[in-house]
């Protein structure tokens, strides 16, 4: 235990110094200052209320993607499924806004959340029985479906759904009121957080404390094993693969009503591929995946601001974004042999 405690230490400050000093040098090869641009790029992350919000709008569909990989990975799946999910769980529950428009919210505003959440389920499901049944990779699978999905989301609003008053604009109809996912506070963050922070809370005690986190231990381990305890490798499967791309899905529909209000292109920027980064970074664990998210929508969201107030190209801050994983990702590999060799 004190090698496994040590071994976290030294992937935390490793990963933390790592990155600090990849980072000063990429400014300056930029012909930036180092410190005072790290200090801008924290005080638009975090610096006041404003930009306290705008990191956690970011930070929404980061976290619920990240989860929709967790839960796989603890049944020993690896699934990089989240864009496509999400992008899938926005096109249905943009379906129930365009078929019913005029519905009191009581009754619209729910079918369209649970309409995105059952679209990502059922999109990650058919990968989950494709690796159940065909014994069809799901890392390989997942990661084609996300194409299928933005195209299929860019065939819909380039046809069927596309606005007639958009002036040529590609997207739907603007989501009524009724459709709108409820802010907090008067921001842009929305009670996708909430469900976010609820589900991990939920998965972590669900996995750590229940017979059904035994089972996916059991089955990651040896399934073999697991068949003889009367566990079902083929049902947690797909039942993970589900819950998961339920959670994608549902981020989806909240980003697309709540932050862009209506479905269109481009509609994620890359927050599954972060959130599934994300997941790795936290070691698989739901609840550390939390402030990791927020931590990372707050360097997109100094980004955007940097670009807008300090003339500096977004590319910067996706660029100190991928420095940080790998200074992360190499600190926990290094910390790991550590541990090794002192008996972790």
């Amino acid at each position: 235990m004190k090698a496994l405690a040590g071994a976290r230490t030294i992937a935390i400050a490793g990963g933390g110094a790592a990155f600090l000093a990849a980072a000063a040098l990429f400014l300056f090869a930029i012909g930036r200052p180092p410190l005072a641009t790290l200090g801008q790029m924290a005080l638009y992350a975090f610096g006041d209320g404003y930009s306290i919000s705008e990191s956690l709008v970011k930070a929404t569909p980061i976290l619920l993607c990240a989860l929709a990989v967790i839960l796989p990975a603890r049944l020993g799946l690896i699934t990089v499924g989240g864009e496509g999910q999400l992008y899938f769980g926005a096109l249905t529950g943009t379906a129930v806004v365009v078929a019913f428009p005029q519905a009191p919210m009581f009754v619209l505003l729910p079918a369209m959340l649970a309409a995105g959440a059952a679209g990502g389920a059922a999109w990650s499901g058919a990968a989950g029985l494709l690796r159940a049944r065909c014994n069809v990779n799901e890392t390989i699978s997942t990661l084609l479906m996300n194409y299928v999905a933005v195209l299929l989301v860019n065939y819909m609003i380039y046809g069927a759904w596309k606005d007639p008053s958009s002036l040529g604009w590609p997207a739907s109809i603007q989501f009524p009121p009724a459709a709108t996912v409820p802010s907090l506070f008067g921001t842009r963050v929305h009670i996708g957080l909430i469900a976010g922070v609820v589900a991990a809370v939920i998965l972590h005690v669900g996995v750590s404390y229940t017979r059904w986190g035994i089972s996916l231990r059991v089955l990651s381990g040896n399934r073999k094993v697991g068949a003889m305890a009367g566990f079902s490798f083929v049902k947690q499967t797909l039942l993970v693969m589900a819950i998961g791309g339920a959670l994608a899905g549902y981020a989806g529909i909240c980003e697309t009503s709540a932050i862009q209000g209506r479905l269109q292109a481009g509609i994620s920027v890359g927050y599954g591929l972060t959130g599934f980064l994300v997941a790795w970074l936290s070691g698989q664990h739901f609840l550390r995946a939390v402030p990791i998210a927020i931590f990372i929508g707050g360097l997109i969201a100094a980004g955007d601001a940097l670009q807008l107030y300090s003339k500096i190209p977004s590319a910067s801050a996706t660029i100190l974004q991928g420095l940080l994983f790998v200074a992360a990702l190499g600190a926990s590999g290094l910390a790991g042999r550590w541990s090794a060799r002192h008996g972790g």
